[in-house]
């Protein structure tokens, strides 16, 4: 009985000993949730860094997920936390003790477009996010754009290229739909992103399969430009002033003010550039032998001016109430004089005429935007409710006086021809959100209204005799109604997001003639899907679907495209018809140290797609317009990545192989081409002591063939530095742009009637020379810190 009393004492202790031995090794939790001061929404992939108390040492470094929410594992003690996230000053949280779970509760992070550093942090923050749904370029460390436009800094954002006339394509593919903040805006409909200065962007969200929460056109994707509004407190400010070589002086005031109940900002922009572009076509006319032979050489000397005013302010009616109204005006004035000279020879090579043309081409492009938008919250913590409404308002006015004259054999009178298109267009756009998330799920609702209504008015008068084939009035309505829905939720690890689309399109074309009259109304709807696994902590899976549609835009449906060169004339097609797309993509996204990867699968399948055709006229000219054709089908893997190799050194690598055949009809004769090709480019940037810093992108697109031509590939070195002065409030900037001169679009046509060879040599080397100066004057504020309860 006494062994027996013994060894139950002794157990008896052991299990005491054990349970507060476990109790001093159980571990507490540590979570909290990063948001945007200024927009409140969630920010994704900010980095928390657990550190032990005083810095000393870094004990465990995670992401946030999509709902901007994280979860630390530790032991009970006292500890920093250093929370960090691109384009967002970073937040040092010192000596916390924690001794059981702790919830820290919303983290509010200013945004920095200087990212102006608030706590010591060794290294150079990265200009890119990558995710999966999205890749974020962030400008404000965009060296190689400084003194550009819209089109600039496109052209450094992986999977997006812009060619010299001003088309948009991701992946290689040009079916994607640009908008700004978030909504659609005409002057990324007309080719008109030249206007957007490089300084009044923030930053390009790159959407490859979007949710049914987005607008279901663009075939490719979405691209978002996100204009700069002011997030500090206080008076701020920043003055740029640019030249560069060929000659671009520029100039950018942005200004701002914010207290507790309002929040001005204002960004005003002009620049003055000039720039001369060359190409060289060479066509031979084919029967049984060669028939002849042009040479044609064209110079353009274009003169361009741009003024830009964007003013507005946020209004905080109380603490779930905001109000935002803003103006946004631009004025775009092109001059171009243009020299054309064609050369014809006969079979044997010999000289059988010259042809001078000259044109004078001068266009004023004015836009405005009105726009005003609520946002509401509740006691509910995650539900808002936000309402636009906007309304823009354009005018294009395109003037042409051309003369032309024989040069050989013989020497005779000048011709002359003048036209001029005047268009314009009102524009309406309203739409409602609704957002309510609670623990991990999340459901979304909305509606939304496009109304528009654009007018072209052309005339054209050859030797002072009005041509009726060129004089007209075209009339374009466009109303298109949509509505979505979307749940999602999150479940160990599975996540998923189920949505449904519904747009009503109510389209009418007609003219002044009557021959273009026509109706197209109809109603769609477009499902997607976005399912998601947690593979590690580190490495996240997702599988996602949806259909979308491409509705040409007015250009590609305005029949008369000017008539600068009669023998190589690009005309729209009033009769085109949407497109529409099954798209598939499988992504994996893994995060390992300093490492970050993206390897995506993707598959669209179009029907209906529409792709210039180009045809030669009875009297030996070429003639461009878009047709509806049957289908295409694109395939590829595409490769993001960033990679951290020294606290001072960021680099991007952007890898697209892709494959695509193409079938149709048109005219009795059939088109088709199956083909690959990939595009890759490279971003290095480095931050050295002394606030000096280098980067540089090369770029590449491989040759590939479309249903007519082989395109030769391309491909260009940029590279710019920087130097922070007077105590990093001015930058200086130096870009070097297309160094080799190696921008040069080459393009082939063979047919058994015609060839055509093209080169297009565009603006060559680019130098810009950029200086910023920056000021604020921030109210006193307490420590941003989560309160303790």
């Amino acid at each position: 009985m006494n062994v027996i009393k013994v060894i139950s004492t002794v157990l008896s202790t052991s299990c005491i000993l054990y349970s507060v031995s476990a109790q001093d090794v159980k571990k507490i939790n540590i979570k909290g949730r990063i948001l945007s001061e200024q927009t409140m929404l969630p920010l994704e992939s900010a980095t928390i860094n657990l550190l032990s108390a005083e810095g000393s040492e870094k004990l465990q470094t995670i992401s946030t997920d999509k709902n901007g929410e994280f979860r630390i594992e530790a032991n009970a003690g006292r500890y920093d936390m250093e929370i960090q996230a691109a384009s967002f000053k970073p937040v040092l949280l010192k000596n916390k003790e924690i001794s059981g779970d702790t919830d820290l509760g919303n983290i509010l992070l200013q945004e920095d477009y200087q990212q102006v550093e608030t706590v010591n942090i060794t290294g150079e923050k990265s200009n890119l996010s990558i995710n999966l749904d999205k890749k974020t370029f962030y400008v404000g460390k965009d060296l190689l754009s400084k003194g550009g436009n819209a089109n600039d800094i496109l052209n450094n954002v992986p999977s997006v290229n812009v060619d010299a006339a001003g088309t948009v394509s991701l992946r290689g593919n040009a079916g994607v739909r640009v908008i700004i903040n978030g909504k659609p805006s005409v002057i990324s409909m007309n080719n008109g992103l030249e206007q957007i200065p490089a300084s009044h962007i923030e930053k390009i969200e790159v959407i490859t399969n979007p949710s049914a929460k987005y607008e279901a056109q663009g075939a490719a994707g979405i691209i978002n430009i996100v204009l700069k509004k002011n997030t500090l407190t206080g008076l701020n400010g920043s003055i740029q002033a640019g030249a560069g070589d060929p000659t671009n002086y520029n100039g950018n005031v942005n200004l701002s003010y914010k207290t507790e109940k309002f929040n001005l900002f204002s960004n005003t922009g002009v620049r003055f550039r000039d720039l001369q572009i060359r190409t060289e076509r060479i066509q031979t006319t084919l029967n049984s032998s060669v028939k002849n032979i042009l040479r044609q050489n064209d110079l353009t000397e274009r003169r361009d001016q741009a003024y830009n005013f964007y003013i507005g302010g946020d209004y905080y009616i109380n603490p779930k109430n905001t109000l935002t109204g803003s103006f946004y005006h631009s004025t775009l004035i092109v001059r171009n004089n243009t020299d054309y000279d064609y050369d014809y020879f006969n079979a044997d090579n010999t000289p059988h005429s010259s042809v001078f043309r000259f044109e004078h081409y001068k266009e004023p492009k004015k836009y405005n935007q009105l726009e005003l938008s609520h946002v509401k919250t509740f006691e509910q913590k995650d539900k808002s409710w936000t309402t636009s409404l906007r309304y823009d308002f354009w005018n294009d006015d395109e003037n042409q006086n051309i003369s032309q004259r024989n040069l050989f054999p013989d020497e005779g009178p000048d011709d002359r021809l003048t036209t001029r298109n005047i268009e314009s267009s009102n524009d309406i756009y309203i739409q409602s959100d609704y957002v309510s998330e609670k623990d991990n799920s999340k459901f979304e609702i909305g509606v939304r209204g496009d109304l528009r209504a654009i007018k072209s008015d052309y005339w054209a008068r050859s030797n002072g005799l009005l041509l009726p084939d060129y004089e007209n009035k075209l009339n374009y309505d466009e109303n298109l109604f949509g509505a979505y829905m979307q749940w999602g939720n999150k479940k160990n690890k599975w996540s998923y997001l189920l949505g449904l689309r519904t747009e009503l399109s109510l389209i009418g074309i007609s003219d002044r003639k009557g021959l273009f009259t026509a109706d197209k109304h109809y109603i769609d709807f477009f499902p997607t899907l976005h399912l998601g696994y947690k593979l590690t902590e580190k490495t996240d899976l997702q599988l996602s679907y949806s259909r979308r549609i491409n509705r040409p835009e007015f250009w590609q449906l305005n029949p008369f495209g000017g008539l600068s060169d009669l023998r190589n004339l690009t005309i729209g097609n009033p009769d085109l018809d949407p497109t529409y797309t099954h798209s598939i993509e499988w992504s994996l996204l893994s995060k390992i140290n300093k490492f970050t990867v993206t390897p995506s699968v993707y598959y669209k399948h179009t029907t209906n797609y529409f792709q210039y055709v180009l045809k030669q006229t009875e009297d030996g000219n070429f003639l461009r317009t878009p047709v509806n054709l049957d289908y295409e089908e694109r395939y590829g893997l595409e490769i993001s990545s960033t990679y951290k190799p020294f606290a001072w050194w960021n680099l991007a690598l952007n890898l697209n192989y892709y494959g695509f055949r193409q079938k149709g009809e048109f005219e009795g004769k059939q088109y088709g081409s199956a083909d690959t090709m990939w595009t890759a480019k490279i971003n290095s940037r480095m931050k050295f002591p002394k606030n000096f810093a280098i980067e540089s992108m090369f770029s590449y697109r491989g040759k590939f063939q479309d249903i007519q031509s082989v395109n030769k590939a391309v491909y260009r070195l940029n590279i710019a530095v920087s130097k922070d002065i007077l105590k990093e409030k001015m930058t200086v900037s130096m870009a070097f742009n297309n160094i080799f001169d190696s921008l040069i679009e080459r393009q082939e046509l063979n047919t058994p009637d015609y060839q055509l060879q093209s080169t297009a040599y565009g603006v060559g080397r680019v130098i810009n020379l950029t200086i910023a100066y920056r000021f604020n004057r921030k109210k006193e504020e307490k420590d941003r810190l989560p309160d303790e309860n």
